[in-house]
């Protein structure tokens, strides 16, 4: 005994001690604590940490509750009266259960068409089953956790001012004029300065303009190729798939599918582009006579879209050249018709990236790669068998990502997109605290 305490408990209690330190120890980064590396601040890093998801993997992952979305009740005029152009009342909304389908005779408008898929996803029914829809849409804006404008931006390029020089073309700026006043009049708008407001510009054309005056909202597009940073970049905004324009490949049950398709590399569209598509004409002379290869210079018309269906359908690999812009409808249409895609750019982004791994059903190779002579036919020619069926495999099971349908099945196009404005909250949640507070709104540009 000492001082009436007994001595024995003494080991135990170090012994419990050692525990409680060994399990804090294990939760501790000590990197964080003892690294070398620069620990400098910056606003950037900042938004990329509250933009990163929260999760690791494949497309399994889900959003802990469906995204609150409150859509304008915009005059039908700006999105689904351009469909029924006969319809009445077209300064009222739309209201009826009964949706108008896209046109099946629309062209190439259908690829651009992600304006009326993400509409009438909130215009349908909202109900599911538990984690089958990413987006819920609420009547009351102060429930909203981001504002859907549904105007049709790409449609009314193509509707009203696809010549540009047309005088129709003002009907197409009308219509922007009038959305722009109608959200710098919202309370929603004014609140965050329209950062929490979604609006799809798909088209490269799309808003064309008005623009600038709704650029701190988050953007729905298929590319960057046409926009300077300061209207349109990846940490803001979100990367949609175009709708394919062929049809997807439903019995794609071949007991051989590598030997079955005999074309090794297949390409049909238009071969003089813009900008980075100058990479077509020079492939055009490299590839164009070789007897493996089907390239094609040819133009949108529904007997191309067969004739693109059956050709990516017995084809291998799948040309995905940069056109006027670094994407194209191309790309999805390999993808719904397990043709392994061969994307050539430099600047290409893709859609839903932090979910899907491209590569594992893809093959990338840069401009000058690609033109290089005899360089690209070698790594297709020498393709190992094994390794292009689990390509093929992979892109059986990611077609379904990239369908637009009403109504929305699980995990489909719609879904995603919805799922990857979700993931943007945090950061405009950020961005709009930060200018309520701050006196100075640019600071850090003065330094």
């Amino acid at each position: 005994m000492f001082g009436g305490w007994a001595v024995k408990p003494l080991p135990c209690l170090c012994i419990l001690a050692l525990l409680i330190l060994s399990l804090f120890l294990t939760t501790l980064d000590l990197k964080g604590y003892f690294s070398t590396e620069s620990t400098s601040f910056s606003y950037t890093s900042l938004i990329e940490q509250h933009s990163r998801p929260n999760y690791r993997g494949s497309h399994t992952a889900q959003c802990e509750s469906p995204l609150k979305v409150y859509m304008y009740d915009l005059p039908r005029r700006f999105n689904l009266g351009m469909l029924k152009k006969n319809s009445s009342d077209m300064d009222l909304p739309w209201t009826s259960s009964k949706i108008p389908p896209w046109p099946q005779r629309s062209g190439l408008k259908k690829q651009h068409s992600i304006e009326y898929w993400m509409m009438v996803y909130l215009l349908g029914p909202q109900i599911g089953e538990e984690g089958e829809r990413a987006a819920v849409r609420v009547a009351d804006p102060d429930q909203a956790d981001v504002f859907y404008v549904p105007f049709f931006a790409s449609l009314s390029f193509n509707t009203h001012g696809q010549t540009m020089r047309d005088p129709e073309t003002e009907i197409d700026k009308k219509l922007q004029i009038d959305v722009v006043d109608m959200l710098k009049r919202s309370k929603s708008w004014q609140r965050s300065g329209g950062r929490d407001h979604v609006i799809v510009i798909h088209h490269p054309n799309a808003f064309r303009f008005l623009r600038d005056e709704v650029n701190a909202s988050i953007f729905v597009v298929a590319d960057f190729g046409r926009y300077p940073r300061s209207v349109s970049f990846l940490r803001k905004d979100v990367v949609a798939p175009y709708v394919h324009v062929v049809d997807k490949y439903v019995n794609d049950d071949s007991s051989d599918p590598f030997e079955s398709r005999t074309t090794l590399l297949y390409f049909r569209g238009r071969i003089k582009r813009k900008d980075e598509g100058y990479v077509r004409l020079q492939l055009a002379k490299i590839l164009g006579n070789h007897k493996r290869v089907h390239f094609e210079d040819s133009l949108a018309t529904t007997e191309g879209f067969e004739a693109a269906k059956q050709g990516m359908r017995s084809s291998r690999f799948c040309l995905h050249p940069a056109g006027d812009t670094p994407s194209s409808c191309r790309l999805f249409d390999a993808i719904v018709s397990h043709c392994v895609p061969v994307i050539v750019s430099d600047r290409i982004e893709l859609p839903f990236e932090d979910e899907i791994d491209y590569q594992e059903f893809s093959l990338f190779f840069s401009v000058n790669e690609a033109v290089w002579p005899g360089y690209l036919m070698q790594k297709l020619e020498t393709f190992p068998k094994e390794r292009w069926l689990k390509m093929w495999n992979k892109l059986k099971q990611v077609a379904h990502h990239f369908e637009y349908q009403y109504p929305a099945k699980k995990d489909d196009a719609v879904n995603m997109l919805w799922r990857q404005i979700h993931r943007k909250i945090p950061a405009v949640n950020l961005a709009i605290h930060r200018t309520k507070r701050l006196k100075i709104p640019d600071w850090w540009e003065r330094r």
